[in-house]
């Protein structure tokens, strides 16, 4: 079902980087990777050591498909579908994205 959630305008998300927005209880990290034109997002949790902190991850791109680095240990995340590429660790859950009339929505009943 979809739930699209309000998040932020558009300029509260820094080029090629991330911003943490709170839906209700849950943490969201929302990319704004200015140079693929794309809008992503993703759990704040890192499952690594359980911190919140995602949202200010090293973006990139890995085999053509947009991932997001943890700031502190580097654990890497596909931001399609929130595999980790480069360990054994369980996956983020991925959320939609849209901008629309200035504000990035996130859908927070469609994530994987």
């Amino acid at each position: 079902m979809t739930q699209w959630f309000k998040a932020a305008p558009v300029d509260a998300f820094p080029a090629n980087g991330g911003a943490c927005v709170m839906a209700g209880s849950q943490q969201i990290a929302i990319f704004n990777f200015r140079r693929r034109g794309e809008w992503l997002a993703c759990q704040n949790l890192c499952p690594h050591r359980k911190q919140m902190i995602l949202s200010r991850g090293i973006l990139g791109s890995a085999d053509g498909q947009p991932k997001v680095a943890c700031p502190y240990h580097k654990s890497t995340f596909s931001l399609r579908t929130g595999e980790c590429l480069n360990a054994d660790l369980e996956p983020l859950r991925i959320y939609p994205v849209r901008v629309e009339d200035g504000y990035v929505h996130v859908d927070l009943g469609e994530s994987s």
